[in-house]
C-alpha cells in the first residue's frame, strides 16, 4: 500500500486563532453572550433612571465583549512567527508544520493528539494534557477532495470529532 500525504499551506490569521479558543473554550465561546445579558440590564436601569449603573454595567459588557479577541489579537501580533507562512504535511504518523523561514518546526502524532473538530474556519487539533490547541485553516487546502482526505485522516487517527 502506497502511503498517501496531504501537502498544505497557509498565512496564519489571528481570527483562525480566535476561532479554535471560541470553538474550545469557554471564557471565548461565552462572553459575548455574558456582555449581551450585562449590556441589557444596563439598557434597563438606563430606561429606570438610573444612569451611573447602567453605564457601568455598558462598560463592562463592551470590555467582557472586547477582552478575549483583543487577548488573541494583541498576542498573535506581538509574536514574530504566529504570522509567517506555514507548510504542512499530513499522513499516516503524523501532521508535520513549519514555517516558510524555518523558524519554527512542529511533529504532531497522532498519538500526542485527544481530539479534533472541525470550525467555520480551521479544524482544530487538540492535546491530551496541555491546553494547546492546533488550528489548521481549512483555506490551506486546494480542492475539496483534500478536506475530505483530511476529515478521513483525522478520523482515523483520532476517532470521530470531538466537539467537548
Amino acid at each position: 500500500m502506497v502511503e498517501e500525504r496531504l501537502e498544505l499551506r497557509w498565512d496564519p490569521r489571528a481570527a483562525d486563532w480566535s476561532d479554535a479558543l471560541r470553538a474550545v473554550t469557554p471564557l471565548y465561546r461565552w462572553s459575548p453572550w455574558f456582555a449581551v445579558v450585562l449590556a441589557a440590564f444596563g439598557v434597563v436601569l438606563l430606561v429606570l433612571g438610573e444612569p451611573v449603573p447602567a453605564i457601568f454595567g455598558l462598560i463592562c459588557a463592551a470590555v467582557i465583549a472586547a477582552m478575549p479577541l483583543l487577548g488573541v489579537y494583541s498576542s498573535f501580533h506581538r509574536n514574530p512567527v504566529a504570522s509567517a507562512t506555514v507548510t504542512a504535511t499530513a499522513d499516516e504518523q503524523s501532521l508535520r508544520m513549519m514555517t516558510v523561514d524555518g523558524t519554527a518546526f512542529s511533529d504532531l502524532r497522532w498519538a500526542t493528539l485527544s481530539g479534533w473538530l472541525e470550525t467555520r474556519r480551521c479544524f482544530v487539533l487538540r492535546t491530551g494534557g496541555s491546553s494547546a490547541l492546533f488550528p489548521v485553516p481549512l483555506r490551506a487546502f486546494g480542492e475539496a477532495a483534500e478536506l475530505d482526505r483530511f476529515r478521513e485522516l483525522l478520523g482515523r487517527q483520532l476517532g470521530p470529532e470531538n466537539r467537548r
